[in-house]
C-alpha cells in the first residue's frame, strides 16, 4: 500500500519529524524529509546572466530545469566553492523544484515534537528567521531550515 503525501505527512508527525541533514559550513541543518526530492552531485551548473548573487546557475533534472541556489549565500555567509563533498539537494518549495547547494550532506535525523525548541535570533552568525526550530542532538545542534522563508527571502530575491 503506498501512501499519498498527505497521508505520509500525518503518520510522520504521529511517529515524529524527519529531516535530511546538510552542513553549511559548521553549521548542521534539518529539511522535513517530506520537502526533499532528491540528493546528488550534480554540481555543473549553467551560469544564468544577470541572476542574483544566490542564483548559481540551472540544471537540467531529468528534462526539467531546476535552479540551483547557493544556500551559503541566502543564509549571509560568504560564497562556497564547490569541493568534492558538495551536494545539490532538491527540494520542493510551492510546487516548484529547487537545488540547494550544500557543503556536505549528514544523515536522516528522527525528532519529536517535544524536543523541537524555538530558534534563537541568530545560530553560528547565521540570522535566525531562517529557521523553524532547533534540536539538540547528542554532540550538536541542528537547525530546521524553513526552506519557503529562505527560498523567499531578500537574499534569494537580490
Amino acid at each position: 500500500m503506498t501512501l499519498t503525501r498527505e497521508a505520509s505527512a500525518a503518520v510522520a508527525i504521529a511517529d515524529g519529524l524527519e529531516f535530511a541533514t546538510f552542513y553549511v559550513g559548521d553549521l548542521l541543518i534539518g529539511v522535513n524529509i517530506l520537502q526533499v526530492e532528491e540528493i546528488n552531485r550534480h554540481v555543473t551548473l549553467t551560469p544564468v546572466p544577470h541572476a542574483p548573487e544566490c542564483v548559481r546557475g540551472v540544471i537540467n533534472l531529468r528534462g526539467e530545469v531546476v535552479t540551483v541556489m547557493d544556500l551559503r549565500t541566502i543564509l549571509g555567509l560568504p560564497r562556497g566553492e564547490v569541493t568534492a563533498t558538495t551536494r545539490n539537494v532538491v527540494v520542493n518549495s510551492r510546487g516548484e523544484q529547487i537545488g540547494l547547494l550544500v557543503d556536505r550532506i549528514a544523515d536522516v535525523v528522527k525528532a519529536q515534537g517535544d524536543n523541537i525548541e524555538a530558534p534563537p535570533a541568530n545560530v553560528g552568525g547565521v540570522q535566525g528567521r531562517f529557521f523553524k526550530g532547533v534540536v539538540k542532538l547528542d554532540t550538536e545542534l541542528m537547525v530546521i531550515l524553513d526552506v519557503d522563508a529562505a527560498l523567499t527571502s531578500d537574499a534569494a530575491a537580490h
